[in-house]
């Protein structure tokens, strides 16, 4: 099927997904079958990355934790062969390409109830992205996630345009995208995208 196994067609991207032995870091879940190059994988790990001209720590330092989450996104946006059902194409109709479903969130998964990550990503800053680097826009400050996105589910499906829809479904159900898996058992997401396609 055409929406299975590709690559978007987008600036960072390689044209079709094939094996990349040496990706950097959280990328290399993605190692066996890759849109990303090495190259990418090492700057989705960078503070100030060229990738999208875009730094993590432009609100002041963001908890390491809370970056490796963002990081872990950005090699599933780039690095991932299995997101062919969501891929807009440019100018098509929205409601044939619905935002990805990724696994449920709360914040007990993320992390907040009680474990210094969770509340580290709940007390960091989100950031903007206008062109050239992001930066707040004047006249406005950096507020923490919490006081942005009221719920797991919010940050989910809004922090990314609505990218991402947050999924009641639950891990290895077969029905949501996950970023993080155990590449020894597999990437389950090839399952999600097939169900979807």
């Amino acid at each position: 099927d055409s929406l299975l196994n590709i690559c978007m067609d987008a600036k960072h991207h390689k044209t079709e997904p094939g094996p990349e032995g040496q990706l950097f870091g959280q990328c290399a879940l993605w190692k066996d079958n890759a849109c990303c190059t090495a190259n990418t994988s090492m700057e989705a790990h960078e503070d100030q990355s060229y990738l999208y001209k875009f730094n993590w720590d432009h609100c002041g330092v963001m908890p390491e934790k809370c970056k490796r989450h963002f990081i872990q996104d950005t090699c599933l946006y780039e690095c991932s062969p299995n997101l062919g059902p969501w891929i807009d194409k440019v100018g098509a109709d929205p409601s044939l390409y619905p935002p990805a479903k990724v696994t449920g969130m709360n914040w007990d998964e993320l992390g907040v109830s009680g474990s210094p990550w969770g509340v580290q990503l709940k007390d960091a800053h989100p950031s903007s992205h206008p062109p050239g680097t992001n930066r707040c826009p004047n006249g406005t400050m950096c507020q923490k996630f919490k006081y942005v996105f009221a719920t797991p589910d919010q940050l989910c499906e809004q922090i990314w345009s609505h990218s991402y829809l947050a999924s009641p479904h639950h891990r290895g159900s077969g029905r949501c995208i996950q970023m993080w898996f155990d590449p020894v058992q597999g990437n389950p997401n090839v399952a999600v995208a097939r169900y979807y396609a």
